[in-house]
């Protein structure tokens, strides 16, 4: 199970809960949709599981060299159970706080030794931090998940909170089209990478995408680089 858990990730880390669910069918509606977000998901004990496995041999390697060189107050958005922030402990530079929506998820990350002063309870569209409470930012395989309006907000919302730059490790379509809010056991867009950087550059002047190793059958994993200034 864990070698197959090594090879997923989100988005796509929940095709292997598919097996479960096998009155659940994968659809794909018109471009422009995603209006309902799967929350439920994120109560999932199966789900906490997935997380503590996915990022192995690509997005969790990435991240930290991304951060290496950096220092100060870093936010793990939709923190999860609080693996990544875990293994960035190792940089004594950076003091890494997370936020996610689900108590259970925040639990976990208690659970595993993770400061509770450091964890906020919080829907990411809508965060309690004030404004540029920390240097850097990042968040991996979540803002695909949320819906168009719930993109815009959150990428704002990080432009406020976030003073240098933030980190968005999402998938994009392999066939270079929009191809629209996917639904599997978790919804998510599957969109070109120009869609992306304009949803972006409607919150960030700076804006460079990079390449993720990760990758599936439909989708590459990349990297958005976003700073407020050019």
């Amino acid at each position: 199970m864990k070698d197959l858990l090594r090879q997923l990730c989100p988005p796509l880390a929940w095709r292997g809960l598919q097996s479960l669910k096998s009155s659940m069918f994968a659809s794909r509606v018109a471009t422009g949709g995603g209006s309902n977000q799967d929350l439920d998901v994120y109560w999932d004990p199966r789900m906490a599981e997935m997380l503590e496995h996915w990022g192995e041999g690509n997005a969790w390697n990435e991240i930290q060299l991304l951060l290496a060189n950096c220092s100060g107050r870093t936010l793990d958005i939709a923190c999860g159970t609080g693996k990544t922030m875990s293994l960035l402990a190792h940089f004594p530079a950076l003091e890494v706080h997370g936020c996610d929506i689900s108590d259970m998820l925040i639990s976990k990350a208690v659970q595993r030794g993770i400061p509770q002063s450091r964890l906020a309870l919080m829907d990411a569209t809508a965060m309690r931090y004030p404004d540029a409470s920390f240097q850097w930012g990042y968040s991996i395989g979540s803002l695909e998940h949320f819906t168009e309006d719930g993109i815009d907000k959150l990428l704002r919302e990080c432009s406020r909170v976030v003073s240098e730059a933030t980190f968005h490790m999402i998938p994009v379509s392999r066939s270079g089209r929009d191809e629209g809010w996917i639904k599997t056991f978790q919804s998510y867009h599957n969109n070109s990478v120009k869609w992306w950087e304009d949803k972006c550059r409607g919150a960030y002047a700076s804006v460079r995408v990079l390449d993720s190793s990760w990758a599936d059958q439909i989708s590459l994993g990349k990297w958005l680089m976003c700073r407020k200034e050019p």
